[in-house]
Parts: C-alpha cells; sequence; structure tokens
C-alpha cells in the first residue's frame, strides 16, 4: 500500500499566537497543511506556519537620509565653487603677470649683453640712465635706459651685426581711454654707422604702467643717474629696475610694493693702446 502526501498552502489572517485576530499592517500569516493519505484514509495531519514580513524603510528614515544628503551635496557644491573660483582667480593672474615676465626677460638679456661704453667719433656707443620729465610716478619722471647691447639677431638678408642699440622709456599709450598707465617701449637701432638720420624700431612690452626707475651701482651706493657723454665712464657695477603696475582696486595701491629686478654688469674693458715699454 502507497502512501501519498499532499500540502496545501492558504493565507491566515493571524499569527501562531494570536488565531482569529487580525495580523499587524505588512505581516501576511501563511499556514502550510501536509496530509499524509494511505489508502483513502488520512492517516496524520500537520500544519506549518510561514511568517512573511517585507523589510521597508519608515518615513522618518526616508526623511532623515533626504536631509544627510543635502547636507552633503551642498558641503561638495561649496568646496567645487571654491575651488573653480580660486583657479579663475590664479589663471587670471598668471595672465595679467606673462607679460611683465617677458618685458623683465628682455630687459635682463640686453642688460647682460651691454657693452663697455665707446666714443671715438664714428662708433657711439654710450650708457644712459636717468629720469625725464613726464612720468606717473610720485615724482612726475621716469626712468629711460639706452645703452649697447651685443643681443642683436644677425640675418643674412641684413649687414648688421649682433651689436645693436637699444633704449626702454614710457610713452604714452595708443588707447588711452583703455589703458590706465603708460606703455613700455623698447626702441631698436641696428645701424650704428649711419651717414644719415636712421628711424628706429619700437617693441611694445607692457602696458598700464605706473612707475619705471633705473638705479646704477657705483660699487659704493645707488645713483638714479649714469651718463658716460657727462663724464661718467664705464658701465655701473649693477643696474636695479623697479617697475610698478597701476592697480585695479585703487583701495590697495597703497599697500603695493614695486616689482625689482637685479642685473649686475659683469662687462670689462680692454684695450690695445701700446703701454710705456711699447708692448701691446
Amino acid at each position: 500500500m502507497k502512501q501519498r502526501r499532499t500540502s496545501n498552502l492558504e493565507p491566515r489572517a493571524a499569527s501562531a499566537g494570536r488565531r482569529g485576530a487580525a495580523a499587524p499592517f505588512g505581516v501576511e500569516d501563511w499556514g502550510l497543511e501536509v496530509s499524509t493519505r494511505r489508502g483513502g484514509e488520512i492517516k496524520k495531519k500537520s500544519t506549518i506556519e510561514i511568517k512573511i514580513q517585507p523589510v521597508a524603510f519608515t518615513l522618518i528614515e526616508m526623511l532623515l537620509s533626504v536631509a544627510i544628503f543635502s547636507i552633503v551635496l551642498l558641503a561638495i557644491n561649496a568646496v567645487f565653487f571654491s575651488a573653480l573660483h580660486l583657479e579663475r582667480t590664479t589663471n587670471r593672474a598668471l595672465d595679467e603677470r606673462l607679460p611683465l615676465n617677458q618685458a623683465l626677460a628682455i630687459l635682463r638679456r640686453d642688460l647682460l649683453g651691454a657693452v663697455q661704453p665707446v666714443s671715438n667719433g664714428v662708433f657711439l656707443c654710450d650708457f644712459k640712465s636717468g629720469a625725464v620729465q613726464g612720468g606717473l610716478g610720485a615724482s612726475g619722471a621716469a626712468s629711460t635706459l639706452e645703452f649697447c647691447t651685443t643681443t642683436g639677431v644677425i640675418n643674412d638678408d641684413l649687414p648688421w651685426g649682433d651689436t645693436q642699440r637699444v633704449s626702454y622709456q614710457l610713452v604714452e599709450p595708443a588707447d588711452r581711454a583703455a589703458s590706465k598707465g603708460m606703455d613700455l617701449v623698447r626702441t631698436i637701432t641696428r645701424n650704428l654707422l649711419p651717414t644719415m638720420a636712421v628711424e628706429a624700431d619700437e617693441q611694445w612690452l607692457l602696458g598700464n604702467v605706473e612707475s619705471l626707475e633705473f638705479l646704477n651701482y657705483t660699487g659704493i651706493d645707488w645713483r638714479n643717474s649714469w651718463d658716460t657723454t657727462m663724464g661718467d665712464t664705464g658701465l655701473p657695477q649693477a643696474i636695479r629696475v623697479r617697475v610698478q603696475l597701476v592697480a585695479n582696486n585703487p583701495g590697495n595701491a597703497m599697500k603695493r610694493e614695486p616689482l625689482e629686478m637685479l642685473v649686475p654688469l659683469t662687462t670689462q674693458a680692454r684695450t690695445n693702446q701700446p703701454t710705456a715699454g711699447g708692448a701691446q
């Protein structure tokens, strides 16, 4: 005789401990009846109860999660925009300093290649550094610098050598309405043996310059002028350059310090004049 086992799974209204009562919200009580039949008679009947309770967040938990997420998102947003503002400010400052750095690099290269003043009636190469009227500084004057240097570019199409005369000075800007200060220009003269008047080439270096100053070191003290046509001999031992740009914020104008650059002049003069013994 074979035994046959049948099962019936149906929901119940109450849990095992509270039969006949309503089940709590979200809880379902399922009853599994297992019957064992032998022939046509039921020999054994048992019931297995299974409770299924879904897992979910409550409204308070959801509100707390949204609040915490909002606070974290605001903090990330503040940090991101602060970093973006810092990047833009840094890039703007670098863009503003780029022409100044290039101008100082050109001036430094010219000073390092300065040659000793020569005045033999044919080849004139003087060193002049001093203040001229018309600047925007506190004293109403700006310094100019004129000397000969060996930074000329040799070109097969031009007959000039590497020695050229350069001068640095402040001039009125072409567009006065768009510029708050003066323009720093570099004047270049390639022909040092002219038979007629030669027009020099001007190179724009920097704009919005408030003041420009050249100081000359004699080995003892600093002088604001040096002119070999007025009795000074040779080159100064060093040149100190001070550049002051126009302040974007007038309130910080008194707190700014001028940008300084110190360039030593190590050029030595040689002569082929005979000595007392007749040797050269």
